[in-house]
C-alpha cells in the first residue's frame, strides 16, 4: 500500500502545511532584486503591534521613501485594509509597498535597512520575513501556515531545490522570531520523525 503523507504537522496549536517540509526554497536576491517588494495587488499583512512599530520608525526612514509613498503615508498612514479585511501595508500606484527603497536596481526594505544599520529596533513586518509562508488565523484560534506559490519566485524554487533547502529551514530564523526556538525544535523533531517511518 503507498504511504501518503499527512496534510499537515501540528505543533501546539499551529498547523503547519506539509509543503512548507517538502518543497524547497531559497531567495535569489541577485536574481530577483527584491521583486516581492513591488509586485502584487495589495501590501503586507501587518498587526497592530506592528503598525506602532513602523510609525515610530518613520522619522528614521522618512528619507529612504520615495516622494509618493512620503505622499501616501502623509494621506492614509503606514497601513491600510485591504478588500479581504486584512490590514496591510500602505502601497503606491497599486503595487510597491510604501516602503521600498532602491540601491541602483535592486529594491529594498526602509525598514529592514535602518535596522541593520542599528539606528531602529524594528526590522519589518513578520509576514515579510517568513513568506514564502502565509499565516492565517483559523475560527477555533489556532494559526494555519500554507506555502504561498508565486510566479516572481521561481528563480528561489529553482536555487532551493539546487541547493535542498526545504521551506521551514530556509525560514527558521523568522519561525523562531515569530513561534520560539521550542516551538521550531518541535517541528524539526516531528519531520525527523517522519524520515524515521519512512514517509519523507
Amino acid at each position: 500500500m503507498e504511504k501518503r503523507l499527512p496534510p499537515v504537522i501540528q505543533i501546539g496549536d499551529v498547523l503547519v502545511s506539509m509543503d512548507i517540509v517538502t518543497e524547497k526554497f531559497c531567495c535569489d536576491y541577485a536574481v530577483c532584486r527584491g521583486i516581492c517588494c513591488v509586485e502584487g495587488d495589495a501590501g503586507a499583512p501587518v498587526t497592530m503591534d506592528e503598525i506602532a512599530e513602523i510609525e515610530d520608525s518613520l522619522d528614521i526612514i522618512w528619507s529612504d521613501m520615495s516622494a509618493g509613498a512620503q505622499a501616501v503615508v502623509d494621506k492614509q498612514g503606514v497601513a491600510y485594509i485591504a478588500q479581504d479585511g486584512e490590514l496591510v501595508t500602505s502601497i503606491v500606484n497599486g503595487r510597491d509597498c510604501a516602503f521600498t527603497c532602491y540601491d541602483g536596481d535592486y529594491c529594498l526594505c526602509a525598514l529592514e535597512k535602518a535596522f541593520r544599520k542599528g539606528e531602529s529596533k524594528f526590522c519589518k513586518p513578520i509576514s515579510c520575513a517568513l513568506y514564502p509562508i502565509r499565516e492565517k488565523k483559523l475560527s477555533d484560534g489556532s494559526i494555519a501556515l500554507n506555502y504561498d506559490r508565486w510566479n516572481i519566485c521561481k528563480d528561489a524554487v529553482a536555487k532551493g531545490e539546487k541547493d535542498n533547502i526545504p521551506v521551514y529551514k530556509f525560514l527558521k530564523e523568522p519561525l523562531i522570531r515569530r513561534f520560539g526556538k521550542e516551538w521550531y525544535e518541535g517541528l524539526e523533531t516531528a519531520v525527523a520523525e517522519l524520515k524515521k517511518m519512512g514517509w519523507l
